[in-house]
């Protein structure tokens, strides 16, 4: 290679700096900005507040109905029209229906209480992304370091190759090795800087803002001592296994209620109308009446709703039994995880000051004549592999003990002592629960909308 090629190079690495400008980010904040900026939360929050509502649906049908009815008749009769007019209320309240009502009162709060543990496994995922992003923002920059004086070394022995042929001291061979071996170090570079762009672009759409300096990950937090009490913590408070028990809640209260669809049900049904006539013989009619209903044929459709409800409810029962056993799975995956890249860190580090050892001994080796230029190139090229194990080792063990935590149901802004404000499901719920229509209780609930809106 040329000096002026070689110059050339050199510019071409430094042109392709500066891609981590702006203040430190710590990991904290990219978990802040994740949890505040994520739309997968803000569309489950909208999601955990429709099923809000379908308590206060069902709370509904124990308030008594009131409708107005507003009726013209125009009829003709031989050589007389009649034009009559009403006006009138009807109320109808069910006093009574076997307890279905309130039965399924109860399956839509404990559906209410299972969408809010999926709301809580969606912010474990949005909080895992937030550390992917900022983990992988961290390896690409290392990586482009790394690479970036790999390029900056096998540069410096391109010149002594060079300077060694100029004084016959080297052969053309040498010069070759090492430009081929700088051309490849700054595809790698140029390959690194393109990865650090795409961490970028996914730290920007995890946290709505494209990262500054991206400062080392802290210390992650303690983890159990054995695998078997993870598996226990993940067991008995991981939000799929509490969203699970909530449906089978449910399901066993639907079946409840649908077994008691052969029971009875009474309403009471009033009704005042006026009527006005053109003969003016006006009236007003009046009625207020019991009913009592229970079916006695229905062509099977109340044994078939039971056995679906029945059916649903073994269904809900297997996919808990599915969530444990998927849970101790991922916790079991995990833990091993969290081993291997210790392990791998402490081999890794043993590796690296091997190769440095052995970079020095091949240089000074070469300065004398034992050593070729190819010698140097490839113990330089095995001190980098070896350092570039090392970091991606560092980064995948504290990656391995959020993903722990998150497979034991622990990786949530509470647990994390997040310094964000965290939402309420239990607001807008409260403001919802009792079928609110106007006056104190839906000025609350537009407070609480409000509110909502500008989190």
């Amino acid at each position: 290679m040329s000096r002026k090629f070689q110059a050339i190079a050199v510019s071409f690495v430094i042109g392709l700096s500066g891609a981590t400008q702006g203040s430190a980010q710590t990991l904290t904040d990219a978990l802040v900005e994740a949890y505040k900026s994520s739309q997968l939360l803000e569309q489950n929050r909208a999601l955990l507040r429709t099923v809000d509502e379908d308590v206060a649906l069902t709370v509904s049908r124990l308030r008594p109905v009131l409708d107005y009815i507003a009726s013209y008749t125009w009829s003709e009769n031989q050589n007389f029209e009649n034009n009559n007019t009403g006006l009138g209320l009807r109320a109808e309240w069910l006093l009574f229906d076997s307890g279905r009502t309130r039965l399924d009162i109860e399956a839509s709060k404990e559906i209410v209480l299972a969408t809010r543990e999926a709301l809580r496994g969606i912010e474990q995922d949005v909080l895992q992304s937030g550390v992917q992003a900022f983990l992988q923002v961290r390896l690409a920059l290392d990586t482009v370091d790394l690479r970036r004086n790999n390029v900056r070394v096998i540069a410096e022995q391109l010149r002594a190759a060079q300077d060694r042929f100029e004084v016959g001291e080297g052969t053309s061979t040498d010069v070759a090795q090492a430009e081929a071996r700088l051309a490849e170090a700054n595809s790698n570079l140029s390959l690194a800087l393109g990865n650090l762009e795409a961490a970028r672009e996914f730290y920007r759409a995890v946290t709505g803002a494209f990262p500054g300096n991206v400062a080392n990950p802290p210390a992650p937090p303690q983890i159990p001592a054995s695998v078997e009490e993870a598996a226990s913590i993940g067991v008995a408070g991981h939000p799929a296994i509490l969203e699970a028990q909530r449906r089978v809640r449910a399901a066993e209260l639907n079946a409840e209620s649908a077994q008691r669809g052969i029971l009875p049900t009474l309403n009471l049904d009033a009704r005042v109308t006026r009527n006005w006539r053109d003969d003016g013989d006006d009236s007003t009619d009046s009625s207020v009446g019991l009913t009592l209903r229970g079916p006695i044929y229905q062509g099977g459709a109340i044994s078939a709703r039971y056995r679906q409800t029945l059916a649903q409810t073994e269904s809900a029962r297997a996919s808990l039994n599915q969530a444990v056993l998927n849970i101790r799975q991922q916790v079991g995956t995990e833990w091993a995880n969290v081993q291997v890249a210790r392990a791998v860190i402490l081999a890794s580090a043993q590796g690296v000051e091997a190769n440095e050892i052995a970079f020095e001994g091949v240089q000074e080796q070469q300065r004398v004549g034992e050593r070729t230029t190819l010698d140097v190139l490839d113990a330089e090229q095995e001190l980098l592999d070896a350092r570039t194990t090392l970091v991606s080792a560092d980064i995948q063990a504290v990656q391995s003990v959020y993903d722990l935590l998150r497979s034991m149901g622990l990786l949530t802004v509470d647990y994390l002592g997040l310094p964000v404000p965290t939402y309420d499901p239990s607001l807008y719920y409260n403001a919802v629960k009792n079928a609110p229509a106007t006056s104190t209780q839906g000025a609350r609930l537009d407070r609480v909308l409000e509110s909502i809106g500008r989190q």
